[in-house]
């Protein structure tokens, strides 16, 4: 059985995300049980996203998750209705004053989405 790529719109207003299953995180990258538990509680992860078809909330955490590193969690919103969509993580430190303000703070590690709002695309 083949696998068509899926492309994935906002399940609220069919704006198109520019998501593709091609770019999704699942067992066969190396993820195994973590991309099942994700699932089941309702999240999807890509690698990566066409920021231009959010618009994006800071949430910044200033407190160490573990061993002095920082992460923030950015919101993703769909830019057409503002549904929230998912989010993208990465790490805060130079947000939280830690590190020079010129490194990478907007290279997110990963983005991660609930299922229930995508819908697939009507692309033919």
């Amino acid at each position: 059985m083949s696998q068509a790529e899926v492309s994935y719109s906002c399940g609220s207003c069919a704006y198109p995300l520019n998501l593709s299953s091609s770019n999704r995180l699942t067992s066969g990258s190396g993820i195994g049980s973590e991309y099942q538990k994700s699932v089941k509680k309702g999240f999807i992860s890509f690698l990566t996203v066409d920021l231009s078809r959010f618009t994006q909330v800071d949430e910044v955490n200033c407190f160490p998750v573990s061993w002095g590193r920082y992460r923030s969690k950015t919101k993703l919103l769909c830019r057409k209705c503002g549904v929230h969509i998912g989010y993208g993580y990465g790490d805060s430190s130079a947000l939280c004053g830690f590190d020079s303000p010129n490194s990478s703070t907007s290279a997110y590690r990963k983005f991660t989405v609930k299922i229930r709002a995508l819908q697939p695309s009507e692309e033919c």
